[in-house]
């Protein structure tokens, strides 16, 4: 009798497996999370901020995740090729950004690679276009889903995880460059030749 209980509940077990491993074969094969937000500032003031790789732990969202996270750069110090690496805990991994594309005021490309906690590849663009009020900026990631992928994806929702994150860096990164673009419209206006104008101009 235990015997034929044992029996079924293995048959059971395994034909959930197979169900499951079923299913996640069948998920899509590729990804697309996107995010975007309104900076009021001209596509080039973000530019300039968003394809400097050595600015980005200004406005990551997840600088803060780990205190302790080292940072270096390699390659040229800008343009294509330049790159970001990263390694943390387990709430960072370790990975690498590298720059491959840039369009000024346009788009920046970039090819993104996770080491840990488990190896991937995925495609980074930030895509900028004017707009009423100042620029919109999408974040983008792409790639495919290996089965591991496909598999985490019936239980893990990665839009909506991956998607918080990059409106959180996005917000830092709105705040930034208008806080930069305050500063300097300030600067200008306190420039002696701005003073010396408007003095005249009440004479």
């Amino acid at each position: 009798m235990i015997q034929k209980l044992a029996l079924a509940l293995f048959l059971v077990v395994s034909a959930a497996i197979v169900a499951l491993l079923l299913v996640a074969s069948m998920r899509p094969a590729t990804y697309r999370i996107e995010r975007r937000t309104l900076i009021a500032a001209h596509p080039f003031d973000v530019y300039n901020i968003v394809s400097d790789l050595h600015r980005f732990p200004e406005w990551s969202p997840w600088q803060d995740l780990d205190p302790s996270m080292r940072t270096d750069w390699s390659g040229p110090a800008s343009g294509p090729g330049a790159s970001y690496h990263w390694v943390g805990d387990d709430k960072v991994g370790e990975g690498r950004m590298t720059l491959r594309r840039m369009i000024p005021a346009d788009r920046v490309s970039i090819a993104l690679e996770f080491v840990k906690p488990f190896a991937s590849t995925s495609d980074l663009d930030f895509v900028l276009q004017p707009v009423p009020g100042g620029t919109q900026v999408s974040w983008v990631m792409s790639g495919t889903n290996n089965f591991t992928a496909k598999l985490m994806t019936l239980f893990v929702n990665m839009d909506a995880a991956v998607g918080k994150d990059f409106e959180k860096g996005l917000g830092r990164l709105k705040t930034l460059v208008e806080h930069a673009r305050s500063e300097e419209h300030t600067s200008e206006l306190q420039s002696p030749y701005v003073i010396s104008y408007a003095v005249f101009c009440l004479k």
